[in-house]
């Protein structure tokens, strides 16, 4: 069996309100159940997650920091910080883990100011317009990504 694979898993700025937030938008499912549902996949790849929620950009950016040598790998939500975070770009492209991006909505159905991203061009890739499966999505993405190097 290969070596467990450990994950860090970040959801950005009001994620803790996933169920009551803009449930046309975001869904009615809740953090906690993205995170079981993540669970359940890591469990079928023997891949340990570990994970956090901030509404606080140097608390993402402390976090990503200290990744290196902890961690195989991120799968970030950055949110609202998607579009004006320079400091979680850098911390990415910083940090040389491999790193997928997921969003909840599909962003490029939305408001103009949610097609850029800041975050994009430093990671493998990114799922978007899902629910709740583009996280699960990017976590097999990166999963892989982790097999195949």
């Amino acid at each position: 069996m290969a070596a467990l694979k450990k994950i860090l898993v970040i959801h950005g700025p009001n994620l803790g309100l996933l169920g009551r937030r803009e449930p046309a938008v975001y869904g009615t499912g809740t953090l906690r159940d993205i995170n079981s549902l993540l669970k359940k996949a890591a469990s079928k790849r023997n891949a340990g997650l570990s994970f956090m929620q901030s509404d606080y950009e140097g608390e993402i950016v402390e976090r990503i920091g200290a990744a290196a040598g902890k961690f195989d790998g991120i799968l970030i939500n950055p949110a609202a910080y998607t579009h004006t975070s320079v400091a979680i770009r850098d911390a990415i492209s910083a940090a040389g883990l491999p790193c997928v991006e997921v969003h909840l909505s599909n962003v490029y159905s939305r408001e103009q100011f949610r097609h850029k991203s800041l975050i994009s061009p430093v990671v493998r890739g990114t799922v978007s317009g899902f629910g709740a499966n583009s996280y699960r999505l990017g976590l097999e993405a990166l999963l892989d990504i982790l097999q195949a190097e």
